[in-house]
């Protein structure tokens, strides 16, 4: 029992553990973590499991429906008018309940904008005034009819067109937003990376100032600097103290607010490893721009738009014209005292209405709003024409920017590397005498300039390409189109 009791405890501090403890973790991790787990994350994938019920209720209504009505209770107590056989009126008292119970099904046809049902029902009905023959039933075994509607608007046919690319462009929009997900990851990961090296850096100035300075004053008790000199590396120890000091306040709020994008709670010490390695990638112009073209959901929600500014031009047309509407129907129905014999020899049922609407006068009601429907037609193709221009531009910017960005890295990259260099050869001097304490500082200010540019110029290197890859929906490194496994949220 002990041993049970024991392994529950250690498991469940095991999770506690791994919730509480210290993560290292690099830019990819950061970046999944993110796009599995982070609330942005969450909220994305339940804006397109809205779309995607919304897409499913659209399939679903264009298949048969079948359902079941009932009403269990009609009475009614009153005086109505009764007209006899004779053709005469007469006021007669009346107290009857009725009750029914059916089945239906329905399909709706899209092509036409009809409505095509099968219905089987019975009816029950209790006269409490009638002593001799007090219940009564009457049977519909079965009734086929059709609905059409005549030179009017078929919703069916627009829904055809536009719910499809509705659907598409959510998806399209889900991957969208996992790579702002991964573009705000880097954003958090290279904040955070910029307050550890400052961190750095600090405590490598303090440490360096901390021994110029002792060193400093056992020279000037010899006599060999001046008292500038030492005031100088005086006020530069101090300076490295308070830069210290502020940089840890700095780190602590920039860990804060990496967990809170990553869903972790405070317990959480995140420490990131920095990768120096960045792929060289060249992005061709042409294939950018037809991925592009091809991927994003922006052409997919401008095409969107041209057919609903289109189906709200037919619906204002036909709303405006003559219609007409079609029921016709043909079944089978009895009626007897006892519910067996209303299922008995049958009697047949048809039933057909045709009915017309005509406008004559709506004081131009009808031909304004289809005027409005045909001017915002010409204002959204305008607009969509505009925005594909804008658009295929946007990407030709970014792809050049993202083509610059290899060369900068290398830049940086090696300028650091003299910084270092050149500093390390600067406090070796300065130790035997060769130079003052000005040209120490400038050589440790250059140094910490170039580390912290290399390091910017990661941040701005998988900025950029992120970007791309939300415009693209295009992973240029492994050469693959973005996916996501869309069938998890049919679950």
């Amino acid at each position: 029992m002990r041993a049970i009791i024991f392994s529950v405890v250690f498991f469940i501090m095991s999770g506690l553990w791994a919730q509480e403890g210290e993560k290292v973790l690099t830019l990819n991790q950061v970046i999944e973590l993110a796009k599995e787990q982070s609330p942005d994350a969450i909220l994305a994938k339940h804006r397109f499991k809205s779309s995607y019920w919304e897409y499913r209720s659209y399939k679903s209504s264009m298949l048969p429906s079948l359902t079941v009505g009932s009403q269990l209770v009609n009475f009614n107590n009153a005086i109505n008018t009764n007209i006899l056989d004779d053709g005469s009126e007469v006021f007669q008292h009346i107290q009857r309940n009725s009750s029914n119970i059916g089945l239906t099904i329905d399909q709706n046809v899209g092509v036409t904008g009809g409505n095509f049902f099968i219905y089987s029902g019975v009816e029950r009905r209790d006269d409490f005034r009638d002593s001799i023959n007090p219940t009564s039933f009457l049977s519909t075994p079965l009734t086929i009819g059709y609905s059409q509607p005549a030179f009017q608007f078929n919703p069916y046919k627009w829904q055809k067109k536009i719910e499809p690319l509705k659907y598409e462009e959510a998806k399209r929009e889900y991957l969208f937003q996992l790579e702002q997900i991964s573009g705000k990851a880097v954003n958090y990961f290279f904040n955070l990376s910029t307050a550890q090296l400052n961190v750095e850096i600090n405590e490598t100035n303090y440490q360096n100032n901390d021994t110029l300075f002792k060193i400093a004053e056992g020279r000037y008790n010899i006599g060999t600097i001046a008292e500038n000199e030492l005031l100088q590396l005086e006020l530069a120890f101090l300076n490295s103290k308070s830069e210290l000091a502020q940089s840890k306040i700095n780190l602590e709020i920039s860990k804060f607010r990496l967990r809170s994008f990553l869903g972790y709670n405070n317990k959480v010490n995140v420490i990131l490893k920095l990768d120096t390695y960045v792929p060289d990638i060249k992005i061709p112009l042409e294939s950018a721009i037809n991925e592009a073209m091809k991927n994003n959901g922006q052409l997919i929600s401008m095409e969107r738009r041209l057919y609903e500014a289109e189906r709200d031009v037919a619906k204002a047309k036909a709303e405006n014209r003559f219609r007409a509407n079609l029921y016709a129907s043909y079944g089978l129905n009895q009626s007897a005292i006892v519910i067996d014999k209303a299922y008995q020899n049958p009697d047949n049922q048809q039933q057909v209405t045709f009915g017309v609407q005509v406008p004559i006068l709506d004081w131009g009601e009808g031909k304004g709003k289809f005027r409005m429907a045909q001017s915002n037609q010409e204002v959204v193709k305008t607009r969509v024409k505009q925005e594909q221009v804008d658009f295929e531009q946007e990407v030709m910017l970014k792809v050049m920017q993202f083509n610059l960005q290899t060369d900068q890295l290398d830049i940086a990259a090696k300028s650091d590397t003299i910084a270092r260099k050149r500093y390390q050869v600067a406090k070796q001097r300065f130790l035997i005498g060769k130079i003052d304490v000005l040209d120490l500082n400038v050589a440790s200010s250059e140094k910490d300039i170039a580390q912290r540019k290399y390091l910017n110029a990661q941040n701005t290197y998988w900025n950029y390409y992120y970007n791309i890859r939300q415009y693209t929906l295009f992973d240029f490194e492994l050469g693959l189109p973005l996916e996501a496994s869309f069938e998890d949220f049919q679950k």
